[in-house]
């Protein structure tokens, strides 16, 4: 079976069970006291996190998140900060964990709040680098909402550089994305909106 076909399993079973055989094996080389009392439920355990938690986004109808609502005449600044992130870095499997901070001018309708931290999780909960993770929050706001203007920030930890290689931990990687009334940054929306997040 190809690897579209595998993931196109539908049952969620059937991927856990499949994952999950897939750590086991990868278990019997990293540790050569397995199988053990407690690592015998560790390939499913893992399985679950993996399908039900860390790459739940792909699951996730984004265009579905987004509910609008009319301005009530409100064209100022949106901003929704400090929105909690777990990802997965697609290179070594290791988490990056941080904040996201999203801002918008509407066009005539706004989205329900929870939804922005909706789209981050949704985005988020993948195999992911931070650079594109930031440019498919900020795409997706713009494309599904038409605001005058869209800027996402992010700031995160990445393990992979805490636990691994460099080594350095409490380092912060710190992306953005910024379109619209932001890029032209006519009257400082930019800093305006970058003093507000701090």
């Amino acid at each position: 079976m190809g690897t579209i076909q595998e993931f196109k399993r539908k049952n969620p079973e059937e991927k856990i069970t499949r994952v999950g055989q897939e750590v086991e094996r990868m278990l019997v080389h990293l540790d050569p006291t397995t199988p053990r009392s407690g690592t015998s439920d560790t390939p499913q355990r893992v399985a679950k996190m993996y399908i039900e938690e860390l790459c739940s986004g792909y699951e996730v109808d984004v265009e579905g998140l987004f509910t609008t609502f009319g301005n009530e005449g409100y064209d100022g600044m949106i901003i929704v900060k400090d929105i909690p992130l777990v990802s997965l870095c697609e290179h070594h499997l290791v988490p990056f964990v941080g904040h996201a901070h999203v801002g918008y001018f509407p066009n005539g309708k706004v989205v329900g709040l929870s939804k922005i931290a909706r789209v981050v999780s949704a985005y988020s909960r993948r195999l992911q680098i931070q650079e594109r993770l930031t440019n498919q929050i900020a795409v997706a706001m713009e494309k599904n909402l038409t605001p005058r203007g869209v800027i996402v920030v992010l700031s995160a930890e990445h393990l992979c550089m805490t636990i691994r290689g460099v080594q350095a931990p409490g380092t912060k990687t710190i992306t953005s994305a910024v379109k619209g009334l932001f890029n032209e940054n006519k009257e400082q929306e930019k800093e305006e909106f970058l003093r507000l997040i701090m």
